[in-house]
């Protein structure tokens, strides 16, 4: 394990090292970050925030997490259209494994990349724009750390703006799946928490000035809430329609405290939003063998982009996310039964969680993997920067 103080000394350590990866904030629960060679982690880099006012661009130092970089920004008067449910996770480890918020009219929170520098294998600098690389860089972006270890990233950022946030409770399934539209409508970032069974709890995250479906299901929470039932209520953001920030509201969890449900695996399928009604059938008609290995599942949507590797390519997405108990055993059966039913309604698997399908099927879900292949060989001819999660969908060469 590496933690170089500078990018000169990360130059030095990529030229020397047969096979390197970079290892983010450590939330991947695949094999996307694993290595049988040298680990590198960027957090001992310096930190480095450039504001541009004019061209409303972001550039930060590859480390930096976003819970980092959104008081920054903030203070300036500017923020980033969408965030993850965790803040705390690397920009760089979230951008490479195409992670996402929530909201009809958001992207994937990679397609907020307008630049990057990497270190290629030589340790030599690199780098690559939207403007100047076109296509190419909509390769370069979801790349599962396999083109280079990112050093520096420049994102779109806009005015600040404010929120608030709101929870409906004991909302149920049929009317969610057959409403999908008005309910992931009514407010600019939408998640719905169930257990599989018969409801669930609707978190509505209101931009303020902007237009909503109108929806109101369910009972409005009076109290505050957490995502995972019997959690503390004090790690998530403030709700109650209180007004705040963006950067206060967009996250579930508070950026200055760290969440967490206990040990725990993860697991998340994107599909085509047309084929929500049927996954939202699908799974539960598995209700009741989901719920017991499982901390909580949430339902969110994505916006589609033109990222090559990124789940929601080509296509406006509804994704499932399944929290489960840390015990893989019992889990897996489960697991498999879920992909069983979704694989077949066109489901990508999220590239940092768990996944039960074979190498040939992952690459397959994706149409420009073969693409994405040649990619890498041009970047990365001897494979440096590889590991096996990556040979293994997308070949040794």
């Amino acid at each position: 394990m590496h933690r170089p103080k500078s990018v000169d000394e990360l130059r030095r350590v990529v030229a020397r090292s047969p096979r390197v990866r970079a290892l983010g904030t450590g939330h991947s629960f695949s094999r996307v970050a694993g290595t049988e060679h040298d680990l590198v982690r960027l957090d001992g880099l310096p930190r480095r925030v450039v504001i541009d006012h004019d061209a409303r661009t972001v550039t930060v130092s590859g480390g930096m997490r976003y819970a980092d970089l959104i008081y920054v920004l903030h203070r300036e008067g500017f923020a980033l259209a969408n965030l993850a449910s965790l803040p705390h996770i690397s920009i760089a480890g979230a951008c490479a494994t195409g992670t996402h918020g929530s909201g009809d009219t958001q992207r994937c929170l990679a397609s907020s990349v307008a630049g990057m520098e990497l270190v290629g294998p030589d340790g030599d600098l690199i780098e690559v724009s939207r403007v100047a690389d076109g296509d190419e860089f909509a390769g370069s972006v979801v790349a599962l750390g396999a083109l280079g270890i990112v050093t520096r990233m420049t994102l779109d950022i806009e005015p600040a703006f404010a929120m608030a946030q709101r929870v409906h409770l004991l909302v149920p399934l049929d009317e969610v799946a057959s409403s999908l539209d008005e309910v992931f409508g009514a407010a600019y970032s939408v998640s719905l928490f169930t257990d599989w069974r018969d409801t669930g709890d609707v978190w509505l995250k209101r931009r303020l000035g902007r237009p909503e479906s109108g929806w109101d299901g369910g009972q409005r929470a009076q109290e505050p809430m957490h995502p995972v039932p019997g959690m503390p209520v004090e790690l998530s953001t403030e709700q109650l329609d209180v007004r705040g920030p963006w950067h206060e509201r967009l996250p579930h969890f508070r950026p200055e405290l760290t969440p967490g449900a206990g040990e725990e695996l993860q697991s998340e399928f994107y599909l085509p939003r047309a084929a929500a009604p049927a996954a939202f059938a699908a799974i539960r008609e598995i209700g009741e063998l989901v719920a017991p290995v499982m901390h909580i599942a949430e339902v969110r949507t994505v916006r589609g982009d033109d990222l090559w590797l990124s789940p929601a390519y080509h296509r406006d997405t509804v994704t499932f996310h399944f929290t489960w108990i840390d015990y893989f055993d019992a889990v897996e059966p489960v697991l498999a039964e879920v992909e069983k039913r979704l694989l077949p309604l066109g489901a990508r698997p999220h590239w940092g969680k768990l996944t039960t399908m074979a190498a040939s099927e992952i690459a397959g879900v994706h149409e420009r993997a073969a693409d994405f292949a040649r990619l890498m060989r041009k970047y990365d001819p001897e494979g440096k920067f590889r590991n096996a999660f990556v040979d293994d969908i997308f070949g040794q060469g």
